[in-house]
């Protein structure tokens, strides 16, 4: 049994130039649907066509193509992350709050790849 609870929820997150034109691209190549644009927050997120799968766009000014970053979907990110941590699972810093949106913790597995845990903070799921 896993020692967190993951919801049925994952976000395919890349680092990009443009996110309203990459958003364009996903949209016309893939037929993905905008769900939103966070402009304040620098982040973008479309549906793809697998239920509880997004693709979420954040914005940089020197994207890192490749340094794609799976984002595991918790209701409770500070237990989640206590948790993990109690295991010697290496983080990213301390853990990320954008007020009414969402809150983050980057996390690494053994080889070094970066994983990230996410929790709504917008209400919904």
């Amino acid at each position: 049994m896993s020692p967190i609870s993951l919801n049925e929820t994952i976000t395919i997150a890349f680092s990009v130039k443009d996110r309203h034109s990459s958003a364009e691209w996903y949209q016309s190549m893939l037929g993905f649907a905008v769900i939103y644009h966070a402009d304040e927050a620098g982040w973008s997120e479309l549906q793809t066509n697998t239920t509880g799968v997004t693709i979420g766009l954040g914005e940089h000014t020197k994207p890192a193509p490749g340094n794609c970053v799976p984002v595991f979907g918790t209701d409770d990110l500070d237990t989640a992350r206590h948790t993990l941590e109690q295991a010697n699972v290496k983080f990213d810093g301390e853990t990320d709050v954008v007020e009414g949106m969402v809150k983050t913790a980057t996390f690494y597995d053994p080889d070094g790849n970066a994983l990230m845990l996410a929790e709504d903070l917008t209400g919904g799921s």
